[in-house]
């Protein structure tokens, strides 16, 4: 059987799903426009790249990714024949003329997010302006996902909340399956330590609070987090901070005088460098370690797609406190399986983070509840078994709820 995985930077959320189906006999390939790691057995058909807006419109530049993406697939139906499957995400316009060039074959999109004016991220800060400018440019990019959703045979979201931001025009195509939590390597082990770039080694022994984003910004709560650290630190001698997350911006916008978000909140809070440890992007076998090792995680995002890290720190039995955003709904519950917190709220998060660190013996129900969540809602082999049987159905020619 053949798949044609389509993401615009390759792996993404499919590295596991990828590496699933090729171990199975599967032929996989990737259309992309780059690919981030090189995956055994997995070929990759590269599209050309579509210079990213504000340089274009939405509208163009969805519709100039979509038709490179078209393009490369009809070289291969050329070469080779139509694929079994076609699986892709939705976002930047990559499967809108899929169904164009194979009219026959079953097609399935990742659903990851839909933009609302309200509600949700955009508008989630108070001091935002959403202009008819910022509407209209967000009713453009949802363009390219509802002209996909339209011709997809079904679709895939990786939570309940975010499939929820869809129309329920097209909620009945839309099942709620995760990427999957690699549970086996994400687990508890009290013997972990951690070397930090001083040489220090810490360990599940030490008062370690840790935070984890893609990049430190707002989108995540890094400023929030900062300020409650800083309070912390001033009661708290022993506690320390570990971070990891780079200087760029993942999400929302850069700033306009060019400083990182992490020098403004170390200059605004004034909090001692060598209680806070800045890690940056660091291999995935380090953040494990991290997260085995932390007293707390502290998980803080806007109304927006949810962070795999938040539930690798789950899974390793970290207690965790998430901002009560709607993205944390699917996974925690309050004083169940970790603990809520108001996203703004820098005073709250330092009293519970306190209060988190003064009864850490009396968290090892909350941690194992939270271990459990992820082997029983997001573990990778579950996951994969659930994708893989939608996949088989459809590319069987078999209808699949």
């Amino acid at each position: 059987m053949k798949i044609v995985l389509v993401h615009r930077h390759g792996p993404g959320q499919f590295v596991h799903l990828a590496c699933h189906l090729a171990d199975a006999g599967w032929q996989v390939s990737f259309l992309c426009e780059a690919m981030n790691v090189r995956l055994p057995g997995i070929r990759t058909l590269r599209q050309p790249v579509t210079a990213p807006p504000p340089a274009i419109p939405f509208a163009q530049y969805h519709q100039d990714v979509g038709l490179k993406a078209a393009r490369t697939l009809e070289s291969l139906v050329r070469e080779e024949g139509a694929p079994d499957i076609v699986y892709g995400h939705i976002g930047w316009g990559s499967m809108m003329f899929a169904r164009d060039v194979l009219p026959k074959t079953p097609l399935i999109g990742y659903c990851e997010h839909y933009y609302h004016a309200t509600g949700r991220d955009v508008g989630f800060d108070p001091d935002d302006e959403i202009t008819l400018a910022k509407r209209a440019q967000l009713r453009v990019r949802n363009a390219a996902q509802l002209t996909t959703l339209d011709q997809l045979d079904a679709a895939i979201s990786p939570t309940k909340w975010q499939k929820s931001a869809f129309p329920a025009a097209y909620h009945h195509k839309i099942g709620v399956c995760h990427d999957g939590i690699d549970t086996h390597r994400c687990q508890p082990n009290p013997n972990a330590s951690l070397t930090l770039p001083d040489g220090r080694v810490l360990t599940a022994r030490d008062q370690v609070i840790t935070y984890v984003a893609r990049d430190l910004e707002p989108y995540r709560g890094f400023p929030t987090f900062m300020r409650a650290a800083a309070k912390l630190a001033q009661q708290n001698p022993d506690v320390q901070f570990v971070i990891a997350g780079g200087d760029g911006v993942s999400y929302g916008q850069a700033r306009k005088d060019g400083r990182t978000w992490r020098d403004v909140m170390m200059a605004e809070t004034q909090i001692d460098p060598s209680r806070i440890h800045f890690l940056g992007q660091i291999p995935h076998d380090q953040l494990i370690r991290m997260y085995q090792i932390s007293s707390l995680h502290i998980y803080l995002t806007y109304p927006f797609v949810l962070s795999w890290s938040v539930l690798e720190a789950m899974a390793c039995g970290a207690p965790v406190i998430a901002s009560d955003t709607g993205p944390c709904h699917d996974m925690i519950r309050d004083r169940q399986n970790g603990f809520l917190t108001d996203f703004w709220d820098s005073d709250a998060l330092a009293i519970k983070m306190a209060f988190c660190l003064a009864h850490r013996d009396d968290l090892t129900p909350l941690r194992e509840r939270a271990r459990k969540t992820i082997l029983n809602h997001f573990d990778l082999r579950r996951c994969l078994d659930r994708q893989t049987t939608l996949i088989e159905n459809l590319a069987s020619g078999r209808k699949s709820r």
